[in-house]
């Protein structure tokens, strides 16, 4: 009755403007794409591109209580094939007490296709495609064709189906399971504890199992995700779906029936809130780490300087503070507002994203080599010298928030990762933490006077020291100038290396001028420092081999751990990249370690590296897929486990010794 009835509502929709099938503009826009030319006996993804016109939609493939999936008649060449269609993830439309799955803006539908092994010249490649386009007053049913004549040969792959791809639902290799009890379809989805959740959504591809309108409720064990979902029909196999997380994130599943777990917290409501503020809190944890870093410990120590030249005088202290906590909530927020317009412009890009970019590189390097000549007394820099006045403390908290961007200590990954699958204002939220963590050490010294006593008064030290902190801010700088080398070859550094004698001119002239009484700045320095600028014209990528690191290990893909894992293989993974202090650290203490090499060795376990120095979008994808949004990140896949565990950020050699030692021969 309830089949009957839906298909009377789309019906009853449909009839009044079906005779415009065939007449007057379409209100549906089609075309077809490929994502790069064809290889002979290879395969190429294709994107069927639909753009509804302006308050219209289109469907998913299981429409809901109303409307029609899209059908395609393929025409191909002889021996080529179109695979099964991969829609995105859908909206939710309730019309009338009816839920439909829909898509109200632009949308891709890809497929792959399989190209003929003596495939020459161009690939003739057409469709008809029938749909229905619907208002939330009128349907109408249309026919489009498309066309497109494939290139055979090599060529650049266009950049819209790295978007394309990361809206549609990511497969879920575990198996999952149903039971239905009474009125409900109970699924058990395997979903690690660390995966975020925020107010889920399950959309069945089984038709005519659940009953789409009704309530849907969810619960969480330790390694499951439980959806109750009002039941219509039992299904007479595997029940298959997408369950939207409600962080951005959504899994596509088959379930057999099985077992389904008792028990569990029970998701929505708070969750959200619980979610944010658990990044939120290790987003303040991880940017209080921070300040023990190389490049931003002087930072603090400067500033701590400050304080203790200003005798622990409350009102300047407080001031300066503010500002400084002000400058680093701005600078990490301000970060993590343009890697989120880069994630919603459709690329893979991550916490630390600018340093994929050799003249970020380079600039890093420069005011490495800047703040390096002030503390060994050069010139004066007001920006880390001033105290009790805000505006210094808001440039030298930018700052800092800028020069800590490398490095992601505990902590800050899962929190980072969880912010990218929060809405904006929540991900906003916990980039402002890591700001807030970073000032906090300051913050303190400021506001809790028992603390500020304790600094010592002032006098010669402060210069020694402030020369002592120059050593770990000139090892920064060369760290930068090596990180350029990788990604850029000589020609970079030799830019790099140019950049920084003329920096050093400009900063040498401005400090004699301050010595002697005038203003830093003169026209010969601004023209010096505008020369600076120069160089960063030229930087571009070189063809260094960062993917694979000699004796090290392989270059990851995941079809590369599929292979082994299908060998019964133990499979040890690190994410690293050259610009991140933490992962150097762990390489040179555990990895690298003779012992460790040896005992993995001895299991038989490959050893592979995702190497994240220049932006790799199935790297990034994949850290998106483990909730992490930042590096380092270490995987232990055991023989025969169903899931990789996820080993501290802070390594040991027992920690790989013991797994190694654990495996069976």
């Amino acid at each position: 009755m309830l089949r009957f009835l839906t298909f009377l509502v789309t019906l009853l929709l449909a009839v009044p403007a079906a005779a415009q099938l065939g007449s007057g503009p379409p209100h549906m826009a089609v075309e077809v794409v490929a994502e790069r030319p064809a290889t002979p006996g290879g395969e190429v993804d294709l994107a069927l591109v639909m753009t509804p016109e302006e308050g219209w939609h289109g469907y998913w493939e299981n429409p809901g209580d109303a409307g029609k999936p899209m059908t395609v008649e393929w025409q191909l060449p002889p021996f080529a094939a179109a695979g099964p269609l991969r829609y995105p993830v859908p909206a939710k439309l309730v019309i009338a007490g009816l839920m439909n799955h829909v898509f109200k803006g632009p949308y891709a539908v890809l497929t792959r296709l399989k190209v003929p092994a003596d495939a020459r010249g161009s690939l003739p490649i057409r469709a008809t495609l029938d749909y229905l386009v619907c208002t939330d007053q009128i349907c109408v049913p249309e026919r489009g064709t498309v066309a497109l004549d494939l290139p055979v040969g090599t060529g650049a792959a266009d950049p819209r189906f790295d978007a394309w791809r990361a809206k549609l639902p990511q497969p879920l290799g575990s198996p999952a399971t149903f039971a239905i009890a009474a009125d409900r379809l109970k699924v058990a989805i395997p979903l690690p504890e660390n995966v975020a959740v925020g107010e889920p959504h399950l959309f069945a591809i089984t038709g005519d199992a659940v009953r789409y309108a009704e309530a849907q409720r969810f619960r969480r064990t330790a390694d499951r995700l439980i959806a109750e979902l009002p039941l219509a029909a039992a299904p007479s196999g595997e029940f298959e779906g997408v369950i939207d997380l409600g962080t951005g994130r959504a899994l596509r599943f088959a379930a057999a029936p099985g077992p389904v777990p008792d028990g569990g917290r029970t998701i929505g409501g708070g969750e959200a809130w619980r979610l944010l503020l658990f990044a939120f809190a290790g987003a303040v944890l991880g940017g209080l780490i921070l300040n023990l870093m190389p490049c931003v410990f002087p930072i603090l120590a400067l500033k701590a300087l400050a304080l203790a030249r200003a005798g622990g005088a409350e009102r300047e202290a407080r001031a300066d503070a503010l500002g400084y906590t002000a400058g680093a909530i701005v600078g990490t927020g301000a970060l993590g507002a343009i890697l989120l317009l880069i994630r919603a412009g459709g690329s893979a890009a991550g916490w630390a994203f600018q340093l994929q970019d050799p003249r970020t590189v380079l600039f890093l390097f420069l005011l490495a080599v800047a703040i390096t000549l002030n503390l060994l007394g050069l010139f004066k820099l007001p920006v880390l010298g001033g105290e009790g006045n805000p505006r210094s403390g808001f440039a030298t908290g930018a700052l800092a928030a800028f020069v800590a961007t490398p490095c992601a200590g505990p902590f800050m990954g899962a929190a980072l990762g969880t912010a990218l699958l929060l809405p904006a204002a929540g991900a906003l939220l916990v980039f402002a933490g890591l700001g807030l963590g970073l000032a906090l050490p300051f913050l303190l010294l400021a506001f809790v006077p028992a603390l500020r006593k304790r600094l010592p008064r002032p006098g010669p030290w402060m210069a020694r020291l402030q020369r002592i902190l120059a050593i770990p801010m000139a090892l920064s700088a060369l760290a930068a100038l090596w990180l350029l080398w990788r990604q850029g070859g000589t020609s970079a550094v030799l830019l790099g290396l140019l950049s920084a004698a003329i920096l050093v001119a400009a900063l040498f002239l401005a400090g004699r001028r301050q010595n002697s009484g005038h203003p830093a700045f003169s026209p010969v320095v601004a023209a010096l420092l505008l020369f600076v600028a120069v160089p960063l014209l030229g930087i571009g990528r070189g063809e260094m081999a960062v993917g694979q690191r000699g004796n090290h290990g392989e270059a990851w893909s995941e079809a590369r751990v599929a292979a082994a894992r299908a060998q019964n293989r133990p499979v040890f993974v690190y994410f690293t990249a050259d610009w991140c202090l933490s992962c150097k650290v762990n390489e040179a203490s555990t990895i690298d370690r003779n012992e460790v090499r040896d005992a993995l060795k001895a299991a038989g376990a490959v050893v592979l590296v995702a190497d994240w120095t220049n932006a790799d979008p199935a790297i990034t994808r994949f850290l998106d897929s483990r909730g992490r949004g930042a590096i380092p990140l270490y995987l232990w896949y055991a023989p025969g486990a169903a899931e990789p565990e996820e080993l501290p950020q802070v390594l040991t050699p027992a920690m790989l010794i013991e797994r190694a030692s654990a495996v069976k021969r």
